[in-house]
């Protein structure tokens, strides 16, 4: 088992990294969080690891803190959710956010996600509010990422990129295009997922507000 790496950033391709240890390159997928908290390639890195091994492919994910590691590995026990709609969920929200919505049951919030339909949000609230009792740590997390290394220059195609990684992540193309509309194309991929991922946050937590509002109403 492969828990953590230490080594030198090659590329990042969201939802691809590439990490150089003593030579190798080992080539991780990531949530859109540990990626814009990556530094610049050539710079040093450590992720935590999760290693999934199927008959057809060995794959590798990391994560910038383990506490997200910790949470996608119980995302990945709940039926239905594999390794990718589990990093689909990390990217679309913030892990405070998700603990949330999970224990104030607000499935409408969660459908919100790439992946994520009402059966899915359902199973994910009733598996996952018992196990978010006994991890107060959670309900601690600042919100918002803090990106003191994020790299705000232009790249070419970068808005292309963007929305590739948009679709990656389950997003559809048409979404993924919404997301993006309007947006500065001179920033870097990172910077145009970032603002977009926040786009789609703002619109979960309105969503989050305006279901509360109207379950105050009187009827």
């Amino acid at each position: 088992m492969i828990g953590r790496l230490h080594g030198t950033l090659l590329e990042k391709q969201p939802p691809l990294v590439v990490i150089d240890v003593h030579g190798v390159g080992y080539e991780l997928e990531a949530s859109m969080n540990t990626l814009l908290a990556l530094p610049a390639p050539g710079e040093a890195v450590r992720l935590y690891t999760h290693l999934t091994v199927r008959e057809d492919a060995h794959l590798l994910y990391g994560f910038a803190r383990e506490e997200e590691r910790r949470l996608f590995r119980e995302l990945i026990k709940i039926s239905g959710v594999g390794p990718r709609l589990a990093l689909a969920i990390l990217s679309g929200m913030e892990q405070d956010q998700f603990v949330r919505c999970v224990m104030d049951e607000d499935s409408k919030a969660l459908t919100r996600l790439p992946g994520v339909g009402k059966k899915t949000a359902d199973r994910l609230i009733i598996e996952m509010r018992d196990r978010f009792k006994h991890w107060p740590e959670f309900g601690k997390q600042q919100s918002g990422t803090s990106l003191p290394n994020l790299d705000l220059t232009a790249e070419p195609d970068a808005y292309a990129d963007a929305e590739a990684a948009l679709i990656a992540l389950g997003y559809k193309p048409t979404e993924a295009a919404k997301m993006l509309s309007d947006l500065d194309t001179s920033q870097s991929t990172e910077a145009l997922i970032k603002t977009a991922l926040s786009r789609k946050l703002s619109g979960v937590q309105e969503s989050a507000r305006s279901g509360t509002a109207r379950n105050g109403e009187p009827k």
